[in-house]
Order: C-alpha cells, then structure tokens, then sequence
C-alpha cells in the first residue's frame, strides 16, 4: 500500500457483520469446524499453540474473503508463523499471570503458613482485589482491543510480532469508535447465543472471527500485486473511504 499503512473511518459495525455472515454462509459448517478444530488444538498447550492456531484460522478466513473454499488443512500452516505468533500471545498473556499472582499470593501466603487474619482486614483485602480485579479488566480489554488486528497482520502482511502489535494499535486507534460498534455488536452476538441455550454462542464465534477479519480488510487493503490474496468482491468495500 502506498501512502498510509490503513485507512481510517471505514468500519461500520453491523455492515462488517453483514458482510462476515454473506462470506461464511455458503460454508458455515466447514468455517465452524476450522474454528472449533483451531480452538480445540490451541487449548491443548495453554499459550504455546494458541497463536499458530488462531493464524491458522485467519488464513483460512482469508480463504472465505476471497471466495475459495475453505480447506481445513490449512489451519495448521499457522505454524509457519509459530514464532512470532507466540511472542505476540505472550505480550497479551503475560501482563494477566503477572496480575494474578500479585494479587493471591498474599491470600496464599496466609494459607499455607497458617496465619490468621480479622474478619474486617479479610473484608478489607478482598474489597481490595476485586476493585484491583476490575481496573486490571478494563486495562485488559483495551489492551487486546489494541491488537485485535494482530495475528492478521502476522499471516497477511508477514510482519514481526512487535511491528504487528504496534500497527494494529495505531490502526485501532485511528478507527476507535468503529472497532468499539464492532465490539458492541459482537457483545450482543454472544447475548444472543446465551440465550439459545448457551449452544449458540459456540455457532457464533465462526461469525465473530468472520467479522474481524472483514473489519481488518476494511482498514488494511490488500496490496497491489499481491499473490497471497485476490481482489474481494466489489460489495466488501461498501462505504469504504479513501
């Protein structure tokens, strides 16, 4: 891309979901289980894989952008960007653990040693933590707020993790009130797969990916001449602003 590295002002929320759901639909169920199969792996090893999988997803999704068919083979060339993906799902993880230690290891400490504490110094620590809890999760959602843009840039324009976690957060900043509509509708998404019985929100989180990925084009076009990733459909750039 020439000029600047995003745009700015070009995500509508509820337009990216609409877009999300026409790019999966004709392959819901292929898409669903890329999603479930990269999260399931992810999971096996907490924080090692987790990275590689959800690129492996994103790749898979840029499949669906494009119109190809999504092969679930491929989730697992996420691989290939093993390395930089565990840095950046380091640089989110870390700050959590650190967090969580500091506040139970008094709790612990008590414990183990067998000290006793008063009613009121009890009350008094645990009002504590939780409002210590509270700011550290509004801290926790800005901050991946910040790099949702991350793992995409990682598979799509082979940046190195730092260099993506910085771009995704200028590029986050720039479209603020759009990333956080896009939150928003993604909130009410999961109500309602609450709501169906709480199966629902499993069918959800296909769309969910699905809506990241086409805000992510959105602010990042592909680039010219690009072999990676062919021309969108023209309906995708649906209020687009140069």
């Amino acid at each position: 891309m020439t000029g600047e590295e995003f745009k700015r002002g070009v995500i509508q929320p509820v337009q990216c979901y609409k877009e999300a759901w026409e790019m999966i639909k004709g392959q819901y169920w292929m898409v669903f289980a890329t999603v479930l199969v990269g999260i399931l792996v992810g999971s096996i090893i907490p924080f090692l894989i987790i990275g590689p999988m959800i690129c492996g997803i994103y790749l898979c999704l840029f499949d669906a952008y494009e119109g190809k068919p999504v092969d679930l083979g491929k989730l697992f060339k996420g691989f290939d960007y093993f390395l930089s993906s565990l840095l950046v799902t380091l640089i989110i993880v870390v700050p959590v653990i650190f967090m969580m230690v500091l506040l139970y290891i008094p709790m612990l400490m008590i414990m183990f040693t067998g000290g006793r504490i008063a009613d009121e110094e009890m009350l008094l620590y645990i009002g504590g933590m939780l409002f210590v809890e509270f700011i550290f999760i509004i801290a926790m959602v800005c901050l991946h707020t910040l790099v949702i843009f991350s793992y995409q840039l990682l598979v799509d324009r082979k940046t190195s993790a730092w260099r993506s976690i910085t771009l995704s957060a200028r590029a986050v900043w720039a479209n603020l009130g759009g990333i956080a509509g896009l939150m928003g509708v993604g909130m009410i998404v999961v109500f309602l797969g609450y709501l169906a019985l709480c199966i629902g929100i499993y069918l959800a989180i296909p769309l969910i990916f699905a809506a990241n990925l086409v805000a992510y084009r959105k602010v990042f076009p592909a680039l010219p001449g690009a072999g990676f990733h062919a021309p969108p459909p023209p309906n995708v750039y649906q209020g687009f602003q140069g």
